[in-house]
């Protein structure tokens, strides 16, 4: 026996049959009942016509209402039922016969067509997204949750889009609002210098420090603006190398150094050497960029902050760990959302415009591999998985 017969099928195939059982037993019964009407159909037609039943309801009908009255009804109906009729007996039973096939027919076709306006009316529930579930018959049971199914997923879709909307809306606005204190700042202390010419050169390298600072505030915010565009307008591509991941991750956490010493936070790293992987070395330093700064961002002051590169099995894993203040698992679910800030309450001088963990996670879920985030007694964990069919290690 052939493995295409030796083949077991699947649970989800017998799912799908046993959804569809009362269907095909529905439509077994139908196709049993006109079989049947179209067989005693016939056999009561030919009866009724060649055992004389036919001849004699014609002759009487023709002799008590055509001919009624006359002397010799009988022989007239007699002689027009030969004439008009009995000669041609054979095409009069055929047409009998055809007529009770087109009968079956329509009984049979009308049992398909039903489900197929059923369904009809479940996609149009879907087009015009009607409220509520969509109920077919019983023999639809897979259809309908399969419709249902289509149904939610566009439904969460949606809101998710117009929640994401919502939330770069009202990030606009935060960000609108931002900046305009350092413009103020900019415009101010740069006014005093034209107009106060007069003041030591110490103040006046105070207030053009100060000034420069703002400045470079103000680019920071502008170029979140330009971010949020991006995200929107471009589709992520990846440009795979050869690349060394632990050298990566070193020279990554060595560039955060000076930002570590001003917030007197130290690192502990455990990278194990010599990992390779093959990917987007841009768009990777990338992702451990916004996932570092995020867990140097929500940081007390005086913690460490830990990042660990460990080969497991067929897998990387990355994990940063920074202590800070816990995050609750309603909002721990969306953090990986774009444009979503689990503390609402910081200004995006602080808090970001809410996109380096969604574009992390969508750089990581193009190299094949998998984010997530734990929380819990003011810990925060975030956990990159890396697929080893596209790493090498020495």
């Amino acid at each position: 026996m052939s493995e295409r017969f030796r083949r077991q099928r699947t649970p989800r195939q017998k799912k799908q049959d046993g959804g569809y059982r009362q269907l095909k037993t529905k439509l077994f019964l139908v196709t049993i009942f006109t079989m049947f009407f179209s067989v005693a159909g016939a056999v009561f037609l030919y009866n009724f016509v060649f055992q004389g039943r036919f001849a004699n309801a014609v002759v009487g009908f023709l002799q008590h209402i055509v001919y009624a009255g006359k002397a010799d009804a009988y022989e007239r109906a007699l002689g027009t039922y030969r004439h008009v009729i009995r000669n041609y007996l054979d095409w009069y039973f055929l047409g009998g016969i055809l007529f009770l096939f087109m009968i079956a027919q329509m009984i049979y076709l009308n049992s398909f067509i039903k489900y197929f306006s059923e369904i009809n009316r479940g996609i149009d529930a879907l087009v015009t997204e009607n409220a509520g579930d969509v109920i077919l018959s019983q023999e639809l049971a897979a259809t309908e949750r399969k419709i249902n199914s289509i149904k939610h997923t566009l439904e969460k879709r949606k809101s998710d889009a117009q929640l994401a909307e919502q939330r770069k809306n009202d990030l606009i606005v935060y960000l609108a609002h931002d900046l305009k204190t350092p413009l103020t700042s900019v415009v101010g202390y740069l006014t005093l210098l034209r107009d106060e010419p007069q003041i030591s050169q110490e103040l006046r390298c105070r207030y053009t420090d100060i000034a420069l600072e703002k400045a470079e505030r103000l680019e920071d915010l502008i170029n979140e603006f330009f971010d949020i565009t991006r995200f929107n307008l471009t589709t992520l591509t990846l440009d795979r190398e050869r690349i060394p991941l632990s050298r990566m991750l070193e020279q990554l956490t060595s560039e955060f150094d000076p930002i570590l010493s001003e917030r007197q936070l130290v690192w502990q790293l455990d990278i194990a050497q010599g990992i390779l992987f093959v990917g987007d070395a841009d768009k990777l330093a990338r992702a451990f960029d916004n996932l570092i700064r995020n867990a140097v961002n929500y940081s007390y002051a005086g913690t460490e902050i830990s990042l660990r590169a460990q080969t497991a099995e067929d897998m990387v894993k990355i994990t940063i760990k920074n202590h800070g203040k816990t995050i609750p698992p309603d909002k721990l679910a969306h953090i990986f959302e774009q444009f979503y800030r689990a503390d609402v309450s910081r200004s995006s001088a602080t808090g970001g415009a809410g996109l380096g963990l969604a574009i992390a996670k969508e750089i990581i879920e193009l190299h094949q591999g998998t984010i997530t985030a734990a929380s819990a007694d003011e810990c925060t964990t975030v956990t990159v998985m890396l697929p080893m069919n596209i790493c090498v290690c020495d």
